[in-house]
């Protein structure tokens, strides 16, 4: 599905790191251009292979297909990334004095409406907003690794900084598929990081201490309470764990144990080289047979399947792509009904893939229930219309599988309608890789599949057939009218029955 052509939106990433990498493929995959500054010789590469990270993950999060990716353009100075940017991104390292200088060159040379997220998991805006001339400008924009896939991000404000410019960030991270959270007030290391330096400084004394190593520590959080977390956070998790009763009870019988010696939590050990040596071959002894871009594509393979799987669930990050794909949705170009309609337009995800390495055969008939769903859609017989008690069935289908599909190629169905007369609905569907060549440039799609669906239309109230609105009948009417110009496929297999 194309996107209607719209001004492009631009935005500077100042800072071309881990962080400031993850920025640039969350703009630049949601179609804004983005331009880079980043003094690393080696940037560009680094970059690339991040990039090249993003787009195989970020896509595979939805089932609608993302805008056409933007530019990049690698800047030589500050001012040249900045000069045209509505949005700057700074990521520099974590020194006060650098971000002071950095944002001043900034606001020297950005456009006056301009925002400028830090990226900073330690500073408050304050501190940023004291070292700049137009403190106004500066929010707190603190995301989480990998940027390009996981949606929350702490947005914290001072007191300089209106509501209005906080709504435009808030809705400038929601436009490209993140979810905001705006801190109530100020305070050091914002909400998540203070979380975390609490984990990490107890799971320091734990590796030190030889109560376990670096991997078993690992293995309770991956295995046990991060799974948990990841779906339903701390207190729901805690209000579940007092059963009936609910979270008073929990309070009851747990809150005694914060009094009890339990942790280290307020006591850190001292990072001597002893200590240090000890983690970092512990580390490399859990996962050093791996190199950091191999485990970056098993932590995004993993992030997808289960990001997916609470999609379906319409639950915590799953809503957010749930409304991301509606976002994308609405924004999708009308059809031109005189040719194929394209019905579907997304990449094969990861979970889609069998032991083989090929999309699971069942995927086949996925992508074209959910191309006759939006077929049905766009001549009128969506949600309000179902809910109104109406609908089209499914009555017979032919698939025919000619090539394969991989995990992260993009595909797209193309839909013909055959008959759409009185209660019966013809479709004909034409599954299509898009192929990509060097550059990402398109080469020609490969043909992998035709599946061939007859549908009867279906009164819910009886679950009887039934004839169609005037509207849709309409509809598919015009269609069906335009589409009879159209090569009509050769063998066909529904509605022959005697």
């Amino acid at each position: 599905m194309t996107h209607p052509a719209a001004v492009r939106r631009r935005a500077a990433v100042i800072g071309g790191g881990v962080i400031g990498g993850g920025w640039l493929a969350r703009f630049l995959l949601n179609g804004w251009d983005v331009n880079v500054f980043d003094p690393d010789p080696e940037a560009e590469r680094k970059l690339a292979e991040v990039l090249a990270n993003a787009r195989r993950s970020l896509p595979s999060l939805y089932d609608v297909a993302l805008p056409a990716s933007g530019k990049m353009r690698l800047c030589r100075t500050v001012e040249e990334a900045v000069a045209d940017a509505e949005w700057i991104q700074e990521s520099v390292p974590e020194r006060l004095e650098l971000k002071h200088r950095v944002m001043t060159q900034i606001q020297a040379a950005m456009p006056p409406s301009a925002l400028i997220g830090s990226s900073t998991s330690g500073f408050k805006p304050s501190e940023l907003g004291a070292g700049v001339p137009r403190p106004e400008s500066v929010l707190v924009v603190h995301p989480f690794n990998p940027v390009y896939l996981l949606p929350v991000v702490e947005v914290v404000p001072h007191a300089s900084v209106t509501e209005t410019s906080i709504a435009r960030a808030q809705e400038t991270l929601r436009s490209i598929g993140m979810m905001p959270l705006r801190l109530r007030r100020e305070i050091d290391a914002h909400v998540a990081d203070r979380f975390l330096e609490a984990v990490w400084r107890e799971a320091l004394w734990l590796v030190k201490d030889d109560i376990a190593t670096t991997q078993e520590i690992d293995d309770v959080i991956r295995f046990g309470f991060g799974i948990r977390w990841a779906q339903m956070g701390l207190f729901e998790t805690y209000r579940i764990a007092g059963g009936e009763a609910g979270m008073a009870h929990f309070l009851a019988q747990f809150g005694p144990c914060l009094k009890w010696p339990w942790t280290k939590l307020m006591d850190v050990p001292d990072l001597d080289d002893a200590l240090v040596k000890k983690i970092s071959d512990q580390s490399d002894a859990q996962s050093g047979m791996r190199s950091i871009r191999e485990l970056e594509r098993i932590r995004d393979d993993n992030l997808v399947s289960m990001m997916r799987a609470l999609k379906g669930r319409n639950w915590a990050s799953g809503r957010t792509l749930r409304e991301h794909d509606d976002r994308l949705r609405r924004e999708v170009a009308p059809p031109d009904w005189s040719q194929p309609i394209l019905t579907v337009a997304r990449t094969v995800p990861i979970d889609w893939t069998d032991y083989n390495g090929h999309m699971n055969e069942a995927k086949y008939l996925d992508l074209f229930s959910s191309a006759a769903d939006r077929f049905m859609e766009l001549v009128g017989c969506d949600a309000a219309y179902v809910a109104a008690g109406s609908s089209y069935f499914t009555a017979e289908s032919h698939l025919q599988h000619i090539a394969e599909a991989h995990a992260g190629e993009r595909v797209r169905v193309l839909t013909q309608l055959l008959a759409g007369s009185g209660k019966k609905l013809h479709l004909f569907h034409r599954l299509f890789a898009e192929g990509e060549g060097a550059g990402g440039a398109a080469t020609e799609a490969r043909l992998l599949a035709t599946g061939e669906q007859f549908l009867i239309h279906v009164s819910l109230e009886t679950r009887r057939s039934s004839v169609p609105s005037a509207a849709v009948q309409e509809r598919l009417r015009d269609i069906e009218s335009k589409h009879a110009a159209l090569p009509r496929p050769g063998r066909l297999h529904c509605g022959q029955r005697d």
